[in-house]
């Protein structure tokens, strides 16, 4: 019985390895490769002429969790969604003509968390794990280290110089990655005061959602799920009636949406919480808007209601368009945040989807701006333990098993596997057997090597891409802190303002610290 199991499962295999698609008949000829190579050769010159110009539109795009394997593996996916088998496939991000690496580790922890590293990619500073928009003094979870450790975002910077600021995410607004834009918080965790201690409040620590509307007022776009943080302690969600897990969290009685509303009146803002409220809005009559479209973080975009809520390319797609009224410009903050969340459960395919989707949105903001203004950068904020391999065949499926079995324990096993996670699964004492399970399925777990209820994030350094005005100060190995002020740097904003002042306009490449460079001018000219 074993025999012919183990012949039927190698069967299966060769099969699957005959059902692949083979690769183009042109690529046997050396002439097709060495076409290519001139092609973007030729491509690669023309970077010789830099984009010195001045940013007046700064847009990051971070993947939360969005790793060097994780952008391969999406790029082999969206090639194999659209009929192809996929490592040949580009994606947006791929196009851009500058690349560089971050170091992504907290100021106490070699492998980071999404709000130590928040803090570095939008603040300039690093930071403690688990901490938000203070500065690496402030202790974990400790009221009284906030004040006096506060630090700015570059969102507020932009705010601070006149553009219209935005932030827009798959996940709760006053998650990791968006509340180190807008708040001084010592702990990630305290999303609404009902999820804060008593010590704590009364030390005069403020929650999350109630910085995003008070810190800095006038953001002009917010979307993305998170409402239930927003509403008093048991009030029924719109969306949810009467389940409680939906229902609203704050304990002080405060609806910070109405407020928000009350505020903003004569501001011609809108608040929506669906997909079709949403794209009935004209940007042009709109100057403030908040979505929140979940109670908690949004769907994972292959479990997303295509009718009730909208994709993350079609938030950015009504955000460029509200915020790029502002003759000023923009700075936008986009998170593609459900990557981190299907890897921490070991749903690779969960994850891979929620990056093909963000590279859509990537593709759609640059659509509607144009390099030679628009500075956009795409980046992650750390790694996961996640890898693919097996020396798998030309255009297998990404989500397919390898084209051999373990020379250990006689199973197949798929080419996506983690280092550790919820996918750990021992059956009567051996490895499981993944032919036995749907493992192309929404919501498998990959296997993984170390049990652990939560998927662990990854240490090793994280891509950055760039594209538009200064764009190629992205270059080499940098810390993560480098991102915010080559971002300002290019817009002449916070701290970065005295080298745009030159008659042209053009940001240049002269320091902003040049002190010395003037000593040494007005020595030459006395001599």
């Amino acid at each position: 019985r074993k025999m012919t199991a183990l012949l039927i499962i190698c069967f299966c295999l060769i099969l699957g390895s005959l059902g692949n698609p083979q690769f183009p008949e042109q690529e046997k000829d050396p002439k097709f490769w060495n076409a290519w190579a001139q092609r973007t050769l030729k491509n690669a010159l023309t970077l010789q002429e830099l984009n010195k110009n001045k940013a007046k539109n700064l847009i990051l795009f971070l993947g939360d969790g969005m790793g060097i394997p994780t952008v391969t593996a999406a790029r082999i996916l969206k090639g194999q969604l659209n009929g192809q088998s996929g490592e040949e496939t580009q994606l947006e991000m791929d196009k851009f003509p500058f690349v560089s690496l971050s170091k992504t580790y907290n100021t106490n922890a070699q492998v980071p968390d999404s709000a130590g590293t928040a803090t570095a990619y939008l603040c300039g500073v690093k930071a403690n794990e688990g901490t938000l928009g203070v500065s690496a003094a402030a202790v974990r979870s400790q009221c009284n280290t906030t004040q006096g450790n506060e630090v700015t975002s570059i969102l507020k910077w932009a705010k601070d110089a006149g553009k219209s600021v935005g932030i827009v995410t798959t996940t709760r607004v006053n998650h990791a990655t968006p509340s180190a834009a807008y708040a001084h918080c010592v702990d990630r965790d305290w999303y609404s005061d009902n999820e804060m201690p008593v010590e704590a409040l009364q030390a005069g620590c403020k929650d999350i959602a109630r910085q995003l509307f008070e810190n800095i007022p006038n953001i002009d776009v917010i979307m993305g799920g998170g409402r239930k943080y927003m509403f008093p302690k048991n009030m029924s969600d719109v969306e949810y009636p009467n389940i409680l897990k939906h229902s609203g969290t704050r304990k002080d009685g405060r609806n910070l949406v109405q407020e928000w509303v009350d505020r903003m009146k004569d501001k011609k803002n809108h608040y929506v919480w669906n997909k079709t409220q949403l794209l009935s809005l004209n940007p042009n009559n709109v100057d403030y808007l908040l979505g929140l479209f979940e109670p908690g973080d949004m769907m994972y975009d292959l479990e997303r209601n295509t009718e009730s809520d909208p994709s993350l390319t079609e938030m950015v797609d009504v955000a460029i368009k509200i915020l790029k009224k502002n003759p000023s410009g923009f700075y936008l903050l986009v998170e593609g945040g459900r990557i981190d969340h299907g890897h921490h459960e070991g749903k690779a395919k969960q994850a891979l989807h929620e990056a093909v989707e963000m590279d859509r949105a990537i593709g759609r903001a640059g659509l509607l701006t144009s390099d030679h203004e628009t500075l956009t950068i795409v980046t992650a904020d750390h790694s996961h333990v996640f890898s693919f391999g097996g020396y798998t065949p030309r255009g297998n499926t990404i989500f397919g098993l390898a084209p051999m079995l373990s020379d250990v324990d006689q199973k197949p096993f798929t080419s996506i596997l983690y280092g550790n996670g919820p996918g750990y699964k021992v059956i009567n004492g051996a490895r499981e057997n993944v032919s036995a399970v749907d493992y192309k399925g929404n919501n498998y777990q990959a296997q993984a090597a170390v049990p652990l209820n939560a998927e662990t994030h990854g240490g090793e350094d994280v891509a950055v891409f760039a594209k538009g005005p200064l764009a190629h100060l992205l270059h080499g190995v940098h810390e993560q802190n480098y991102i915010p002020h080559v971002m300002a740097y290019a817009a002449c904003i916070g701290e970065y303002r005295e080298h745009c002042m030159s008659p042209s306009g053009s940001a240049g490449l002269r320091p902003a610290f040049s002190i010395v460079a003037v000593i040494l001018s007005a020595a030459r000219l006395l001599c």
